[in-house]
């Protein structure tokens, strides 16, 4: 059935699908208005027709330099990002955790891709802790103070979070309280659980490939996307318009300069060789060079952290280089430089440790000792 059906001779009825159709065509032409707006302001264009709009998670993964980021709700809690993909289309995806893309700046290259599908660590905790189809909360709450593993010793408060998580559950169906140290616990529990967030419109993963615009990765010290792609041969997935043509190309002066600088040949048969261990290489270069720089404020000199070494000190604060994020972590007499995780921002300004092992850290949080995060 159409928008409008002719029920006489010159005698229309509207659809009752006319307003809310017509409200869809509007909101997605301000949308497209909008993305051209960021676009023009790039000094680029588009063909709308490559336009992607995504009211949720994409069903496949999105890679591509963020050229708008604004708020989706009067809330602040949800934001919406256009990413240029090296997919030769531009991505407008709405509904995106504030918190994700935090450090997803214009100009940064990023990946979106469907929501992680692996569940939740809390679901498989009580999923671990069940016997015969039942969890009992203080169960959980004695292996937990044996094993001395809670960050800050709340044993409560962490024992709490998972009862409140099967309490979200049980209001759809999936669990059953049987009693104040009884919950009934289906065999599939983590399965169901995170189809449970699934179908709540679960949120896209967000990662920052490179906090640098494809300009500044070119000329460089560190390790940068540009060079994980060269090192990797990964140049099929772009497709030669848009920002995937602009990756080529930027791809082609990054392996100049790299050749120029002594870290790659170019072999009779054209081919290009580049050196070993390229990545750490450029990495302890970059970490070299700006812990010099930072010694001239800090008053303390700079140390390199060594493979296989432990570090401990101060969680100070964090530093963005070309190859990535790194925390500062000082002592009195001396301060490094080592891969930041998401997991030890909530340790600014604590004490810290932690083992450098290949390139990052494996943390050693509070009461986590021996735990790798």
């Amino acid at each position: 059935m159409g928008l409008a059906t002719e029920r006489a001779p010159g005698v229309w009825e509207l659809s009752e699908r006319l307003e809310p159709t017509l409200r869809e065509m509007g909101e997605r032409g301000d949308i497209i208005r909008t993305m051209q707006k960021a676009l023009r302001v790039e000094g680029a264009e588009r063909d709308p027709m490559s336009f992607a709009i995504h009211d949720a998670a994409p069903a496949t993964q999105i890679v591509g330099r963020v050229i708008d980021k604004h708020l989706s709700d009067e809330l602040g809690e949800e934001l919406t990002l256009v990413v240029d993909g090296i997919d030769g289309r531009t991505h407008h995806v709405s509904g995106m955790d504030a918190v994700r893309v935090a450090e997803a700046r214009i100009g940064s290259i990023v990946e979106i891709g469907p929501p992680d599908s692996t569940g939740r660590p809390s679901d498989r905790a009580i999923a671990g802790m069940a016997e015969e189809g039942v969890y009992r909360p203080s169960r959980h709450l004695e292996q937990a103070r044996f094993e001395g593993r809670v960050p800050g010793g709340d044993y409560d408060g962490f024992v709490a979070s998972h009862v409140r998580r099967l309490a979200a559950l049980r209001r759809a169906g999936i669990v059953e309280r049987i009693d104040a140290d009884r919950w009934r616990i289906p065999e599939d529990f983590a399965t169901r659980a995170a189809a449970h967030d699934a179908a709540r419109g679960g949120r896209a993963n967000v990662r920052v490939l490179s906090s640098f615009d494809l300009e500044r990765q070119i000329g460089a010290d560190g390790a940068t996307w540009l060079d994980r792609r060269l090192v990797g041969g990964m140049v099929s997935d772009l497709v030669p318009a848009g920002f995937g043509e602009q990756a080529r190309e930027a791809m082609e002066q990054r392996r100049e300069r790299l050749i120029g600088q002594g870290d790659a040949v170019r072999r009779p048969d054209g081919r290009i060789s580049y050196r070993r261990n390229l990545i750490a290489t450029l990495q302890e270069r970059e970490v070299a060079r700006v812990g010099a720089e930072l010694a001239a404020t800090k008053f303390v000199p700079f140390r390199v952290a060594a493979d296989g070494e432990t570090v401990s000190g101060t969680f100070s604060g964090t530093t963005q280089l070309s190859s990535g994020k790194f925390a500062i972590v000082e002592k009195s007499h001396e301060f490094t430089l080592v891969p930041w995780r998401p997991v030890i921002e909530r340790h600014l300004g604590q004490e810290v440790a932690g083992i450098v092992q290949g390139g990052s850290v494996s943390w050693q949080l509070g009461r986590q000792r021996g735990l790798g995060l």
